[in-house]
């Protein structure tokens, strides 16, 4: 199957194939499974405007007699109003689903009703879809679900690692559901898939440790994966259902099935899953920040299995258990090599910002550079000097890359750039240096870099059947049409010329280490101006947050001389979804301010992103600089945001309060705190709270933007607030009209603006 593109949508009736499966619009099949029977009901009046073909078998009533029949009519008198009522109650019906009804031509027949509201185009009228079907097992019955959920739940909660957690999901699911095979399949960044845990029958043979290219789940179904979590086949030789009439009546197009449990699914797939031997299937999604992370995949061989709904929604919730589970397990492991790496950070700063040692030389001492990233070689190429450890090129070879490196660096203006294959990168450097194969580096400017190698690992790839054989498809004729991997015996791929890849934390942790290198470059007088600017752009922020509604602003003009300051503005989003805005000012100028200022900075971001609260956030911070920054003194402002109400808590460290814009009031002063600067003894901060409507601004500043030697601050703060009133939006102005132009302090501004509901309703993207 060709992997999915950019390319419309196929029409529902275009023929799918091989070559075009990628493009087929599985949300909208028109057709369900046999298992069930499908009503759409209009919410205005109650009436039936589409149905499925096989409602006779369900309720006795052909379909010329349930079309424009009220629902009263086709569910009879008691169960029809009664789930009119229930639409009604309930704008979310997913929790309430299902409700037991009687079906049949004797009403004898148990049967959950399911029910969801489908997408529909913007000002379609309401309709609800219901789809019946036989109710084997009752809802959260307690020996069939309850125990079950309760004991795999403890059995999930005791697991201490990935494998363990996968491998305990997989036997409880099985044994939940009762399917042959259930698999735990883990998706990797070009969402090519692998068995990672499976539990199954004895006789089966095992697919643990396979792989299977991501053109096996084509992009527009793993978009339907991350909106309906669950998906039974409960007979892969099923013949579909049509919905009839095939559009809408009230919109004019096809029904659209994402929530749909009936829902038929592409031919393709049942043909993929024949040719398995599959009797059955049911996939759960397993989410990973509401992107597809994985999928718990149930397979059967010895013909047709329906689990009904209440153990499907219970093994929905055991995926959904699993989820957060794998997330938190993955952060626990992430954390801990993350502190093995912080510690090995922190040495190497130390020992990078010795003044009896050229940082070149405090580097390569040890392996401490290469544990940081797990690598097998290391260069570093600074202060016109040069040093490596480890399994690397000759003098030559090692030239010449580093070379390369900070060519591509300086010209993608990156300063830290990950390859796992210099094969591909570069065919002619790998040429002259075979026994490279990855490469992680990280720029120093004016050629100084720090690289870090890893040796080529041939990689053994088991695929379940050879992903890349088109051709016996094609030779075979058209009758056969998954020939490459009918078979699906193992077929292995061995990748050359590749290292292990580099993980995302390697890739921080290089681009930590660079910010301090840099750092320590400054603070011992070896850099020129270039590389001042360089270290004044990485402690300010690269971007400023895009909040949908809002606009953030800043601008920060150093002290004369080419100096950078003590002045730092921040804005980062919180994982509360609030947004965190700092201006601060460190006392003196020059490397030492800078480097302080560094050291504040992320100290500061640390805390935001723990504590969550100004007030919090501003306490740590200033017992950290009690204990680990003796002598240093700083001001500085911080307000907490909440995006969604508007409502604001900020904290001054002796620093000026800040000043809010209110519509039809103009400029308003934030209360005096009367918090004292860090550095002054263990200070409590009070905190002040507020709101900004719509229309109305936040300005946090620093003194180096209105203060003027031959006037008092309150003039200045006066002229300040004039300059903003008269130039809302415009920071450039308010600099330009505010700050003393001999000034010899750094003025720092930070604006955040809620646009008005008129300015909010005509900007691009508003939805």
């Amino acid at each position: 199957m060709t992997q999915s593109t950019d390319e419309e949508l196929l029409s529902p009736a275009e023929t799918i194939d091989l070559e075009n499966c990628a493009r087929e619009p599985i949300h909208i099949p028109g057709r369900i499974q046999p298992r069930g029977a499908l009503l759409v009901v209009r919410e205005s009046d109650g009436h039936v405007v589409q149905c499925s073909t096989n409602v006779h078998e369900v309720l006795g009533r052909g379909t010329a007699d349930v079309l424009g029949a009220h629902l009263s009519e086709v569910l009879g008198a008691d169960d029809g109003p009664r789930l009119l009522t229930h639409v009604a109650q309930h704008p979310d019906l997913a929790p309430h689903n299902p409700v037991e009804i009687r079906t049949g031509t004797a009403r004898d027949a148990a049967t959950d009703a399911i029910l969801h509201r489908p997408p529909l185009p913007a000002g379609a009228e309401p309709v609800v879809v219901i789809e019946l079907e036989p109710a084997v097992v009752r809802p959260l019955s307690f020996p069939n679900t309850y125990q079950a959920v309760r004991a795999a739940l403890a059995d999930l909660d005791r697991a201490g690692t990935l494998p363990t957690l996968f491998g305990t999901a997989a036997q409880h699911v099985r044994y939940l559901t009762g399917f042959d095979r259930v698999m735990i399949y883990r998706f990797d960044a070009d969402h090519n898939g692998e068995v990672v845990a499976e539990a199954k029958r004895e006789d089966l043979n095992s697919f643990y440790g396979l792989h299977y290219p991501a053109t096996d789940i084509p992009r527009q179904a793993r978009a339907l994966y991350e909106k309906n979590w669950i998906r039974l086949i409960d007979d892969v030789g099923y013949v579909p259902c049509d919905v009839v009439p095939t559009d809408l009546p009230t919109t004019g197009q096809p029904l659209d099935l994402t929530g749909s449990t009936l829902r038929s699914v592409s031919p393709i797939h049942l043909e993929y899953l024949a040719n398995m031997g599959v009797g059955a299937s049911m996939s759960i999604s397993l989410l990973r920040d509401g992107k597809l992370w994985g999928l718990i995949a149930c397979h059967h061989y010895s013909g047709p299995h329906h689990p009904p709904y209440a153990v499907r929604a219970a093994a929905e919730f055991l995926g959904a258990a699993l989820s957060v589970l794998l997330v938190a397990q993955s952060e626990e492991d992430r954390l801990a090599a993350s502190r093995a790496s912080a510690r090995l950070l922190a040495g190497l700063v130390a020992d990078s910002r010795g003044e009896d040692t050229s940082l070149v030389e405090a580097l390569t001492t040890d392996s401490r550079l290469l544990d940081l990233v797990g690598a097998d070689g290391a260069v570093v190429v600074a202060e016109g000097r040069s040093a490596s450890l480890g399994h690397v090129p000759d003098d030559a070879g090692v030239a010449l890359l580093a070379g390369w490196f900070a060519e591509r660096l300086a010209a993608a203006d990156d300063e830290v750039v990950a390859i796992d294959s210099l094969r591909v990168a570069a065919p002619d450097l790998a040429e002259r240096l075979p026994d490279i194969a990855g490469v992680l580096g990280a720029h120093l400017n004016d050629g100084q870099v720090v690289l870090w190698l890893r040796d080529e690992v041939l990689r053994s790839v088991d695929w379940g059947g050879d992903p890349h054989n088109k051709a016996i498809a094609r030779s075979e004729g058209d009758t056969v049409r998954l020939s490459p991997r009918k078979s699906f015996e193992r077929w292995r791929e061995v990748v050359s010329g590749h290292s292990e890849p580099w993980a995302e934390d390697a890739v921080e942790t290089a681009g930590a280490l660079r910010s301090h290198l840099v750092e320590a470059l400054y603070l011992s007088g070896r850099r020129d101006v270039r590389a001042a600017e360089a270290l004044q752009r990485s402690l300010l922020p690269a971007s400023l947050p895009d909040a949908p509604g809002w606009t953030v602003t800043a601008r920060y003009e150093p002290a004369g001389g080419g100096f950078v300051g003590g002045d730092w503005y921040d804005a980062l989003r919180l994982p509360s979804g609030s947004l965190g805005l700092v201006v601060g000012d460190v006392t003196g100028h020059g490397l030492e301010a800078a480097a302080s200022m560094g050291q504040l900075r992320n100290t500061l971001r640390a805390a935001l992103v723990q504590d969550g609260t100004a007030r919090g956030a501003v306490a740590q911070l200033a017992e950290t600089v009690r204990w680990t920054m003796p002598g240093q003194i700083a001001t500085l402002v911080v307000a907490v945001v909440d995006l969604d109400g508007g409502s604001v808590e900020y904290v001054t460290a002796g620093h000026p309060p800040p000043f809010f814009l209110v519509p039809g009031e103009g400029v308003v002063w934030g209360r005096l705190l009367g918090g004292p600067p860090l550095g002054l003894g263990a200070p409590r901060f009070v905190a002040g709270t507020t709101s900004i409507a719509p229309g109305g601004a936040l300005v946090l500043y620093s003194d180096g933007l209105f203060e003027r030697r031959d006037e008092s601050l309150k003039v200045g703060l006066r002229r300040l607030a004039g300059t903003f009133a008269e130039h809302v939006g415009d920071v450039d102005a308010v600099l330009r009209g505010t700050r003393d132009p001999a000034s010899e302090d750094d003025a720092t501004l930070l604006v955040l603006r809620r646009r008005a509901q008129d300015e909010a309703e005509s900007a691009p993207g508003h939805d």
